[in-house]
């Protein structure tokens, strides 16, 4: 899975298609990420402590992977990751449309 937490994300398919956000955690094992602001459910909560309110929820629930693309910081266009070793060895990602790493 290429993309990481802290990443911007563009949403391509499903409810949510074409809203911006920013990755709040990746689950490589199940290839779902959690993004800020998509895929909204409500949950209904009970009090659990003596003082403390119940109420409705709103949290982000997860998405697949495949359906989210990774937002170019530098020439903000959608783009899928190219991989560069340089001369240190070290291996980064770089965008396919404008060259920057990011």
């Amino acid at each position: 899975m290429n993309i990481r937490k802290d990443d911007t994300v563009v949403v391509l398919s499903g409810k949510d298609k074409g809203k911006e956000g920013k990755v709040l955690s990746a689950d490589p094992k199940n290839g779902k990420v959690i993004v800020e602001g998509v895929n909204v459910a409500h949950k209904h909560q009970k009090p659990r402590k003596q003082g403390e309110e119940g109420g409705i929820i709103k949290m982000e629930t997860p998405i697949y992977a495949s359906k989210v693309m990774r937002v170019c910081p530098k020439c903000s266009k959608p783009t899928r990751a190219a991989f560069k070793f340089l001369e240190d060895g070290s291996k980064v990602r770089v965008c396919k449309k404008c060259g920057e790493t990011i």
